[in-house]
Formats: structure tokens, C-alpha cells, sequence
């Protein structure tokens, strides 16, 4: 199988590339060659896929049976790529996000749950942001799959919609804080239930999923999640603890009481959020055609290993955006002692 990736060096794209090559695929790598990339064996050709010149001398290279685009961000940018690459390609599968729907986080959803409107050719500045629902991001995202599916047409193109991705690489940093701020020990201020429901995925299940998408030609769209229902707050907080052999004391703090000290949901807390849908994405139609999740023990486990190996430089690159800061933590903590100790 001869695959092209765009991107490839950095998460989901990397955990694509290995699972790729793990599998004897013929597998070439276009991007700017800005990051360090482990994969030997792949091929590498080296441009700009805002350059039209590399973008056409990309498609010359050609052709596949298959490309994963995991660094198309812009509409307009998408469909120049992805039109000069319907030639030469028999699928084109775009990682997106579930944030294209219209209601997310709010309300519970589907595939065919509505998306938000965006052209296939918009530019940077197209959407907007608001507070508790659409981004500019899920409006650029969708745009982006309906310029994929102008170019390749409904039946080569396949749209994944993941929502929080972990695992070993993750540079955002949300699972790496967690498991940091476990590893301190002490009383660690939990959010929320820990019966409260969550969907993380782990990036290699997400790449094994995409490579089942090429080999078993599947079109459309798929919701890439744990099941509903199939993971917990408190199950994550346990994971860390015998991940990092540490022995913390979670104290669990109603979510109303959080907003009310202006803990951030999301980036402070990291996973926390209290809107009904945000954990309620269906993703039975993946799960039907192939899609499985490895217990999030195990995500857990391995990207602290990776932590302790080789991540502990990469994981910190957007750490300003994610965590609690101690101080605040224990301003929280000692409000909701303070208040269990009036009502008790």
C-alpha cells in the first residue's frame, strides 16, 4: 500500500507514519522539515503545501493509493491541496475534529448531527470564536472537509472527527500536566464526579482506525471516540496514581464551585468540562467498521513511560495554556473545606 502523509512528524501524524511502516506500507512524508522525525524508513519530500510549486511537485511525485492529511487547517488551502492530489490518489482521509459540529459541546451528537458552515475555499480569517460554543477551529475544519470532499467526491473521502486525542507525544500537554501534578503528591483538586463520563482516545488507536479506513475503503464521516460511557474522570485520576506510584489524596470539588473561583474549564483543569455533550459524541458507526479502544490504563502508563523517556522537553511546548496554578489550587481546596465544614 503506498501512502502519503501530510505532516507526519509531530503526534497523530507520527503515530500514523509508524503504524504505517509497522505494516509494510510504501510510505512518503511531505512537510516544511521544520521537526525531527524518527522514521528512518520512510520517504521524504521536502515543501510548503501553502507553495503551490511544492504542492505540485508533491502530486509529480505520485502516485497512492491513499493520503492522511493531518496538517490542513485552512479551507482554502485544503482544497488547492487536495485538488491537485485527486489525480494521483485514490483516498484522501482528513483529520478533523468533532468541534465541526454545530452543537458541540452542548448537546450530545452523531455524524449526523448538523456542522457548522464554512466554504470549501474560506480563508484564515473566516468564523469566530465564542465562549461556550463554535471556534474559528471547528469553522476552519469544516470547511476544510467539504473542500476535501469537492475535490475526491463523497465516495474517496473520509472525514475522522476525534475529540481529545492522548497518549505517548502528546504536546499539548493536558494528560503530561495531569500526571505531573499526580506525581507531587499531596491533595490534588479533582473536578467535578469521579463518576463523571469521559471519551479520550489513545493516538495509535486513532492511526490504526485511519489505516482500516484506506485498507477497507470507508467514506464519509466517523466520529473517532471511546465509547460512551466507557472511561471516567475518577478512572483517569487512578490511572495516574499507579502509573507514577504516587499516593495523592483527590479531593473532588463540585463543578459549581470551581466556575464560581474562575477556574478555566478545559485549559486549567485539563478534560474538565461541564457542558452535557462534551463527553457525549456517538461513535458507534466507527466502532461497527473496525474502531477499538485499548484501556485508558494503558494510554496512561505508556505516556508516562515516554514522559520519563524522551517527552519530558517535547510535552511542555503549549504549557502556558494548560494547568492549575498551585496557589489557585489550594485557594479552591480550602473554600471547599471551608464549606463542607459549615454545611456539615
Amino acid at each position: 500500500m503506498r501512502l502519503l502523509v501530510l505532516g507526519g512528524t509531530r503526534f497523530v501524524g507520527h503515530a500514523i507514519v509508524t503504524s504505517a511502516i509497522d505494516a509494510r506500507w510504501d510510505v512518503t512524508v511531505f512537510n516544511r522539515g521544520t521537526s525531527a522525525s524518527a522514521h528512518g524508513v520512510a520517504r521524504r519530500v521536502r515543501g510548503d503545501r501553502t507553495q503551490p510549486r511544492d504542492v505540485a511537485a508533491l502530486a509529480a511525485a505520485g502516485p497512492w493509493d491513499a493520503v492522511v492529511d493531518t496538517s490542513g487547517y485552512v479551507p482554502a488551502n485544503a482544497l488547492e491541496v487536495a485538488t491537485a492530489l485527486a489525480p494521483v490518489a485514490n483516498r484522501y482521509v482528513f483529520m478533523s475534529t468533532v468541534s465541526v459540529y454545530r452543537d458541540w459541546p452542548a448537546k450530545p451528537l452523531t455524524e449526523n448531527s448538523d456542522v457548522l458552515p464554512c466554504p470549501p475555499d474560506a480563508g484564515p480569517g473566516y468564523g469566530s470564536d465564542t465562549e461556550d460554543g463554535p471556534t474559528r477551529y471547528g469553522y476552519q475544519k469544516s470547511g476544510c472537509e467539504a473542500a476535501v470532499t469537492a475535490a475526491f467526491g463523497e465516495e474517496r473521502a473520509t472525514l475522522l472527527r476525534p475529540g481529545v486525542i492522548l497518549g505517548p507525544r502528546e504536546y499539548v500537554g493536558r494528560l503530561p500536566w495531569w500526571l505531573r501534578r499526580v506525581v507531587a503528591g499531596g491533595e490534588v483538586l479533582a473536578p467535578g464526579s469521579p463518576n463523571r463520563t469521559i471519551q479520550p482516545i489513545d493516538v495509535r488507536d486513532v492511526a490504526t482506525f485511519a489505516l482500516r479506513a484506506i485498507t477497507d475503503d470507508l467514506s464519509g464521516a466517523y466520529n473517532v471516540c471511546r465509547p460512551v460511557g466507557g472511561a471516567t474522570f475518577g478512572g483517569l485520576m487512578r490511572a495516574c496514581a499507579d502509573a507514577t506510584g504516587a499516593a495523592p489524596v483527590f479531593t473532588w470539588v463540585p463543578g459549581d464551585m470551581l466556575l464560581q473561583y474562575g477556574v478555566r474549564q478545559w485549559s486549567e483543569l485539563p478534560l474538565w468540562r461541564t457542558f452535557e455533550g462534551v463527553w457525549q459524541v456517538d461513535s458507534t458507526k466507527a466502532q461497527s467498521v473496525g474502531l477499538r479502544c485499548r484501556p485508558l490504563h494503558e494510554t496512561v502508563a505508556d505516556t508516562w513511560q515516554w514522559l520519563q523517556t524522551s517527552g519530558a522537553a517535547r510535552a511542555d511546548e503549549r504549557a502556558t495554556e494548560i494547568g492549575l496554578d498551585p496557589e489557585k489550587e489550594a485557594r479552591v481546596l480550602a473554600a471547599w473545606h471551608r464549606s463542607v465544614h459549615q454545611h456539615g
